[in-house]
């Protein structure tokens, strides 16, 4: 073997390669440039009610990354990803706005051509579209996700997908986002089990949330309302690419249309820590009430109904994020328990919950077990509502009434849990089942 001095030519180009390269040993740089985020503010058309105009929280979150991209700071930094999928959710304006990225351009006439908004390939273009392939395009996603530590540039990938095509099609590829501390935004879109109508087992997803929450640094959200999802994706933002935490995001949003209103006052501190109160009613007889994602509104309508027909007055809670909710709790009691002489705190949950009346009801379009996260810091009787099963092809109302989830079967779960606590007679519960053809 033929040996060089240290000082050889030869053996100084290969140190200064290996300097370059980072040194010796491979090492990963866990920091980059902070980009300028924008304030919440920013998404003022998502924080304000949406008058008779009806829309989903997946056309808001369209809208929403519409803004991001226009900004002039974030906006070369963002990367829309879609499988297949871009006319479904909406993503069709984009088309020209920014185009679909192909390194060799547009080198066909596209089927849709004669549309104003027809398919649109460009050298130039910022969409990733990877056709009907989730397996790619996750990995489109991790690339750009991890960009900070490979390139020492922060990218914003947004990939947007049917939410039973997720963690159930690629859990692997996620949970290695995780374990390569990937930052970014997973949308599982047309989620729940009884949102999208119609399209039976393949597309209805009462499990994406439950799943999300294995993977330790996977941040999951149910949001239900557009100035719900438009806090936590500023705060996203901030948490991942000012304050450099290693965590990314997976929000689950549905296509079903509804008015939106307004962000409450003071709301949004409790949207981020995962529930706070909506509504608040005056009465002797009492119980509280939680909602998630589209099933929220069925939880306000049980609310109603209780006041105008049985005298309950109930209180209601928009709960955006059970898993959320118990890692916090988790960790507080993890810091009590080995801090045994100090105070004890108390988990966000059972202080937002202290001064509440039971029993408490929970509804979502989830698996019961999802609510059921949080039962040990519920102070009171807690009835939980779910969406345990298979799916069924049907209309939305008669999905709800299948899997009890709807707000007839709230007002019936609240009556009973009343009268399992003694304040009511069970009478009330059985003419109730009568009165709303609860067989």
């Amino acid at each position: 073997m033929l040996f060089r001095s240290e000082d050889s030519e030869e053996m100084r180009y290969l140190k200064g390669r290996r300097t370059a390269l980072g040194g010796s040993l491979p090492s990963r740089r866990m920091q980059a440039p902070a980009l300028e985020v924008p304030p919440l503010s920013t998404f003022k058309p998502l924080l304000e009610a949406s008058g008779d105009r009806e829309i989903s929280t997946t056309m808001a979150f369209v809208r929403l990354l519409g803004i991001l991209l226009k900004d002039k700071h974030i906006g070369k930094h963002i990367v829309p990803i879609v499988p297949d999928e871009a006319r479904t959710f909406g993503m069709e304006g984009l088309f020209r706005q920014i185009g679909i990225y192909s390194s060799v351009g547009q080198l066909y006439t596209p089927q849709d051509a004669d549309q104003l908004l027809s398919y649109r390939e460009d050298i130039k273009g910022q969409i990733l579209e990877e056709g009907i392939n989730e397996g790619g395009a996750m990995c489109s996603w991790i690339a750009a996700a991890t960009s900070y530590a490979n390139h020492g540039t922060h990218m914003v990938p947004f990939y947007i997908y049917y939410s039973m095509f997720g963690y159930q099609r690629v859990g692997d590829f996620m949970w290695a986002a995780g374990d390569l501390r990937a930052k970014g935004f997973l949308l599982g879109a047309t989620a729940g089990r009884t949102t999208l109508a119609g399209e039976g087992l393949q597309h209805q997803d009462g499990h994406s949330q439950l799943l999300m929450s294995t993977i330790p640094n996977c941040v999951s959200y149910d949001p239900a309302y557009a100035y719900e999802l438009a806090a936590i994706i500023q705060d996203g933002l901030r948490r991942m690419y000012v304050d450099q935490e290693s965590v990314y995001y997976y929000l689950t949003v549905m296509n079903e249309n509804y008015a939106q209103p307004a962000l409450p006052e003071g709301a949004t501190d409790g949207i981020l820590k995962g529930m706070y109160r909506l509504e608040q009613r005056p009465g002797t007889l009492r119980a509280t009430l939680f909602g998630s994602g589209t099933i929220l509104r069925e939880v306000r309508a049980a609310a109603e109904m209780l006041e105008k027909e049985h005298g309950v007055a109930a209180d209601v809670y928009s709960v955006t994020s059970y898993s959320e909710l118990r890692r916090e709790a988790l960790a507080v009691e993890r810091t009590n328990r080995l801090h045994p002489t100090a105070t004890a705190a108390k988990p966000y949950v059972a202080e937002a919950l202290a001064a509440q009346d039971g029993p408490f009801v929970a509804a979502s379009d989830y698996m019961k077990i999802v609510p059921d996260q949080i039962r040990e810091w519920v102070p009171g009787r807690y009835v939980v509502l779910g969406t345990d099963g298979f799916g069924r092809s049907d209309g939305r109302a008669a999905l709800r009434s299948h899997f009890e989830v709807d707000r007839y079967h709230v007002v019936v779960a609240t009556l009973k849990a009343l009268a399992d606590d003694g304040k009511i007679a069970p009478d009330l519960v059985e003419a109730a089942l009568k009165k709303y053809g609860i067989d």
